[in-house]
This record gives structure tokens, C-alpha cells and sequence, in this order.
């Protein structure tokens, strides 16, 4: 049983409130407001905790910072290749893909990762305007 972190919480109730994926800086910088003792350091700390520990997701884009997000049940994502947003992706379950990526496979498929890369609607009319 881990012990009880104020600042652990703080965190975890910040990230299920959004949707936007944050970075730890967009979170620190957040968290600060009402904890103004906490450090980067700590920040840092806990989302590597949290993730490790399944209670938050960290998504790492390939380029720039990772994020992170609150909502752990299985989704996907689509990052923006014109300003690097991550967002949410409702779409129906593809884990059939497991069984896919398995027929030509000896061993045992357990699970993937399916990232998407686009635009979001924002740049997307901007493209259209320009």
C-alpha cells in the first residue's frame, strides 16, 4: 500500500479533470497555484509514479514532451502534426488487431499501442483558409 501524497492527489485530480493531455510543466505550473511549495522535481516524480502504477496515462508523442491524461480505460489518440495537440479519438475498440498481428506470429501477441496522426479541427480550417 503506497502512503498518502497530498501532492500525488493534486496531481491525479487535475489530470481527470482535463482533457487536453497537459505536459508536466502545464501541470506544474497548474498544480502550483494551490500548492505554491511544490518543485518541477516533485511534479516529475509523481506522474512517473502514477503512470508506472496504472492511475494515469503517459502518452509519449514521438517529439516534443510527453503528456498525460487521467482517463486510463483503453482509447486512442491523434496527434496533431501542425501544433502537437494530443486529443481523444472515440472510436470503436480495435483490438481485433491482436489477433491480426498474431496469425503470422509465433509467439503471443498480448496488446499494442495505435497512435494517429492528423490534424486537429482547429488547424484543419486554418489549412483550408490559407
Amino acid at each position: 500500500m503506497m502512503k498518502y501524497s497530498r501532492q500525488r492527489e493534486s496531481i491525479k485530480n487535475f489530470l481527470i479533470s482535463r482533457c487536453d493531455h497537459p505536459t508536466a510543466e502545464t501541470i506544474y505550473e497548474n498544480i502550483r497555484l494551490e500548492n505554491p511549495n511544490i518543485s518541477l522535481g516533485t511534479v516529475y516524480r509523481n506522474l512517473s509514479l502514477l503512470s508506472d502504477i496504472g492511475e494515469i496515462q503517459k502518452i509519449s508523442p514521438g517529439t516534443g514532451p510527453d503528456r498525460f491524461d487521467g482517463n486510463t480505460a483503453p482509447h486512442y489518440h491523434l496527434f496533431c502534426k501542425e501544433c502537437g495537440g494530443v486529443f481523444d479519438l472515440m472510436m470503436d475498440n480495435i483490438d481485433h488487431i491482436n489477433t491480426i498481428a498474431g496469425a503470422a506470429f509465433s509467439g503471443t501477441v498480448e496488446g499494442h499501442v495505435t497512435h494517429f496522426y492528423g490534424l486537429c479541427p482547429d488547424c484543419k480550417k486554418n489549412k483550408k483558409k490559407a
